[in-house]
């Protein structure tokens, strides 16, 4: 597959011209913020854009109806979150969100850093496409399913898979060989690629980049799927201190919010399931966390119905969008239409009905159009807007 238009994927310094106005994606590789970054996001969604901090399926931030475009990348460069001018849109990169802290083979942290600084340092990887993803999983399998295109996994404290289009290839590194490998893999990436934005659209691409790096695939092979168990709610760290996972309501993070987030003075994980992990807290802080955010809006309670639902962008965002997705999820989850996995659902499917009246069980996915934007991976109920109604697919 060959493709006909260049990558145009947003970033800092190239915004995308949405429905409503310009919109500004910020990538946070490894999903890490410090306390001082989120303030500087909270305070750009209030004063910049449209007063919410929106979070992607790669770990990264949207801010929506920028207004001062010079004035948001000041404020990012200043706050470290801007670190290259020439490779903002490629730093892609999504680790696992509790690596270091609770389970998992290895620590990925470190890969996390290292990646990130020596890809910025490598000027023929700025013209790697902003679709291109990059996955540092630390074996427990949570983010090698997230259709990555380079990317390692542990299979043990000091063993990592090499995963090429999301597969694993069967090569076996050692974690001081893992960031030469991938960024190797990307170079050949660029190599082997005739305009293509992601690996998998390569002829042959994961063994044409292992043929030029002089690699031949093993036999043992790690199997790939989609996570489902998103983090959620009090996670004990390996070290004693405690772990917050927060659901975040279709993905949109209040400014006001985020100011109360950047209070507790703690490390920020925006994961790619589009929620928060706020980290390395003592018992009796996480307690008060709980306390105060849960009515605030972040969800704690794994058992939530928010937490089966995506959505698009839809209206006013979209200009390809047939509706308000967005409210029409919030009215089917207020009402109780948003059933638990286990429920029987209630709207046939391939049935056209107005939006008031889909009822659909367990995950679920609504969209303005059929492109479909934002649908997650793995087994999901497709809810999909037409010109007459809802489609359950």
């Amino acid at each position: 597959m060959t493709r006909t238009a260049p990558d145009s994927c947003p970033g800092v310094l190239r915004l995308h011209q949405a429905a409503d106005g310009p919109l500004a994606r910020v990538r946070v590789p490894g999903g890490l913020l410090t306390s001082d970054q989120v303030l500087v996001l909270a305070a750009a969604a209030s004063e910049l854009g449209d007063g919410a901090i929106e979070l992607t399926s790669r770990g990264n931030l949207q801010l929506r109806q920028v207004r001062d475009a010079a004035e948001l990348t000041a404020r990012l460069t200043a706050a470290g979150l801007l670190p290259s001018r020439t490779h903002e849109r490629v730093r892609n990169i999504v680790a696992s969100p509790l690596s270091g802290r609770v389970g998992g083979l290895a620590d990925v942290r470190g890969l996390v850093g290292e990646l990130d600084a020596r890809l910025c340092a490598t000027p023929r990887l700025a013209d790697l496409p902003g679709r291109v993803l990059f996955t540092l999983d630390d074996g427990r399998g949570d983010v090698s399913g997230l259709d990555g295109d380079i990317g390692v996994q542990a299979v043990g404290a000091d063993e990592f898979a090499l995963l090429l289009a999301g597969v694993d290839t069967g090569v076996r590194v050692t974690g001081a060989e893992a960031v030469d490998i991938a960024l190797a893999a990307a170079e050949g990436f660029l190599a082997v690629s005739s305009g293509q934005w992601r690996l998998h659209e390569v002829a042959d691409g994961p063994a044409r980049i292992l043929d030029s790096l002089g690699l031949t695939p093993g036999t043992q092979r790690v199997e790939v799927a989609a996570a489902q168990d998103v983090p959620i709610g009090w996670l004990d760290q390996d070290d004693g201190l405690v772990a917050l996972g927060a659901g975040v309501r279709l993905g949109a993070l209040d400014a006001r919010l985020a100011e109360f987030v950047a209070a507790v003075e703690r490390p920020v994980i925006v994961t790619p399931w589009r929620s928060l992990v706020i980290a390395d807290l003592e018992e009796w802080a996480a307690e008060q966390v709980v306390r105060v955010l849960a009515p605030m809006g972040l969800i704690f309670d794994a058992a939530s119905p928010w937490l089966h639902v995506s959505a698009c962008a839809g209206q006013p965002g979209c200009a390809k969008s047939l509706t308000d997705v967005r409210a029409d999820v919030t009215a089917a989850v207020e009402s109780g239409r948003v059933l638990s996995e286990d429920a029987s659902t209630e709207t046939a499917p391939e049935r056209v009905v107005p939006a008031e009246e889909v009822s659909v069980a367990g995950r679920q996915h609504w969209s303005g159009c059929e492109r479909r934007c934002g649908r997650p991976r793995g087994e999901v109920t497709d809810v999909v807007a037409t010109p007459d109604g809802y489609r359950v697919d």
